[in-house]
């Protein structure tokens, strides 16, 4: 399954549409004002389905997963050099990606790829292409690379 994650250009907060194959919106995604990031997820039909919630007053950013309410997991930066590291307590899952962090993968405690994420260069802004290889783990696939993605902003509005 693939998931074109783009970002709106105008507008107050983060706000981003999810597209599939096809060009359909699968998720809608809306930044929420608070003290951190915190975005909202939504299906096709609108009905709220996820949070990404930034954790505040932490050394390294770190980010919980929450679907429909319910407390999933979370995702933290790790102190490395060169190559970017995150702890993730979902799924047994860890992002492997490059000095650039635009290219990554998301692995199993296994080592299978789980979703390989990739930037489109050349936007006006953030876009994505999320390769999911299980349907049911796209949402949180797509929780992740919000997360990241969130933590790469504050970390460039710094």
């Amino acid at each position: 399954m693939r998931l074109l994650f783009k970002q709106r250009m105008f507008s107050w907060f983060d706000s981003y549409d999810i597209y599939n194959e096809d060009g359909e919106t699968v998720y809608v995604v809306k930044g929420q004002l608070s003290w951190g990031h915190c975005l909202k997820i939504y299906d096709a039909l609108g009905y709220e389905i996820g949070t990404v919630q930034e954790r505040v007053l932490t050394f390294l950013p770190k980010f919980e997963l929450y679907l429909g309410g319910q407390y999933i997991g979370c995702i933290s930066k790790e102190f490395s050099f060169f190559k970017p590291r995150y702890n993730i307590d979902c799924n047994g899952w860890h992002v492997e990606g490059d000095f650039w962090e635009w290219d990554y993968e998301i692995v199993s405690a296994v080592g299978e790829p789980r979703a390989v994420v990739s930037k489109q260069l050349f936007n006006w802004t953030d876009t994505y292409v999320i390769d999911v290889y299980d349907p049911q783990d796209a949402l949180c696939a797509l929780m992740l690379v919000l997360a990241i993605d969130a933590e790469k902003c504050s970390r460039s509005n710094n």
